[in-house]
């Protein structure tokens, strides 16, 4: 069974997007979820009742499911998720190096044909989200 998705369809279908889901080997399970207009305590408190009710009839195994919002400095995994944050700062590693370097900051520019500008102190470098390992934003104070 496709715990992801499981989790994933049954956000969408209260109106939640999954950012991110972990699952430790010692039966932690975290789950990061997402709305237009942000997450609030109830929004968290809703989902993990939903979930608690929704893994008991399908038999999955946890110990502990903590729900939450993805925070200020949000994964960014998907292309969906670099098309809604552009013009804001992120830092991404990378899986293979270019220019020498794993590691970049920069304003997330446009994504044509799974290639995102990333503008980088005033230099655009063009990265392929396929060789994007991490991605996050970076909170601006």
């Amino acid at each position: 069974m496709d715990v992801s998705k499981l989790v994933e369809t049954t956000l969408a279908g209260m109106g939640y997007e999954l950012v991110d889901l972990e699952v430790s080997g010692r039966g932690l399970m975290r789950v990061f979820m997402d709305k237009p207009e942000g997450i609030a305590v109830e929004d968290c408190e809703r989902v993990s009742n939903q979930l608690v009710r929704l893994f008991t009839v399908e038999g999955v195994e946890y110990e502990r499911l903590e729900v939450s919002s993805p925070g200020l400095d949000r994964v960014l995994k998907k292309e969906s998720d670099f098309v809604r944050f552009a013009g804001q700062k992120a830092q991404l590693k990378l899986r293979m190096p270019m220019v020498a370097r794993k590691n970049f900051v920069g304003i997330i520019g446009e994504i044509k044909e799974g290639i995102l500008q990333l503008d980088v102190d005033g230099s655009l470098v063009a990265i392929e989200l396929s060789n994007i390992d991490k991605a996050r934003l970076v909170p601006v104070f």
